[in-house]
């Protein structure tokens, strides 16, 4: 396997792309915090399996992925700002019983409750719109200011930016890793790495920044 790490340069106040994510990775936040300018891709096509549509938390069984469907385009490649939530598998349901299910004993659960349990009731049209208004609550609340700049038009390969949007991906290796925090299952399964920040901030709750700031961080390049 081809270690990610060293497609990652020393990244401290450079031009960084990520693309659209679900509830992202801590590791995402970890990236635009280090950061001169964050570029979130805006005219990719959708890729499956990747974060632009899942996100990864820690239940009483472990690792558990939450994934939201994404209408079928009779295999036609489909823009990122045109990909539709379908509105089939009850996802959203699902999906907050899963949260709840996994967060309810941790300390922070009952103080963000609210906030994010209305993205489970109101129906979303386009995924790129969802995972904007997460992202903003999400820097929200963990009282980050980045200003995001959307993309104008697609590049395929990069000059002097650093490009998260394939390398932060459920299915590589971990590039950025943050110091272990409490976890509510961790006697179980000891400290689980890189989970949807939903993980950080319903476990540390307001000290969930210092987790993300380079002395907190793990590993550096």
């Amino acid at each position: 396997m081809q270690d990610d790490s060293s497609l990652v340069p020393s990244f401290e106040f450079r031009v960084s792309s990520f693309s659209t994510a679900y509830l992202p990775p801590v590791s995402y936040f970890l990236a635009m915090l280090r950061s001169g300018r964050v570029e979130l891709e805006a005219h990719e096509n959708f890729v499956k399996q990747s974060y632009r549509n899942r996100c990864r938390i820690a239940t009483a069984n472990g690792v558990e992925t939450l994934s939201i469907p994404i209408e079928s385009n009779k295999g036609e490649k489909v823009a990122i700002r045109e990909a539709r939530i379908a509105p089939h598998d009850n996802w959203q349901q699902n999906h907050w019983r899963a949260i709840a299910s996994a967060y309810r004993n941790s300390p922070f659960f009952d103080y963000y409750e609210d906030d994010f349990r209305k993205f489970y009731e109101k129906k979303w049209t386009f995924l790129w719109d969802y995972n904007q208004e997460l992202l903003t609550l999400v820097l929200e609340l963990l009282d980050i200011d980045i200003n995001i700049h959307i993309t104008s038009n697609f590049q395929a390969n990069y000059v002097d930016v650093n490009d998260f949007r394939e390398i932060i991906h459920p299915k590589k290796e971990i590039i950025l890793h943050s110091k272990p925090y409490y976890q509510v299952f961790e006697n179980k399964h000891g400290f689980l790495q890189d989970l949807s920040i939903i993980d950080l901030l319903f476990n540390m709750g307001n000290e969930s920044v210092f987790y993300l700031l380079p002395e907190y961080l793990d590993r550096k390049f």
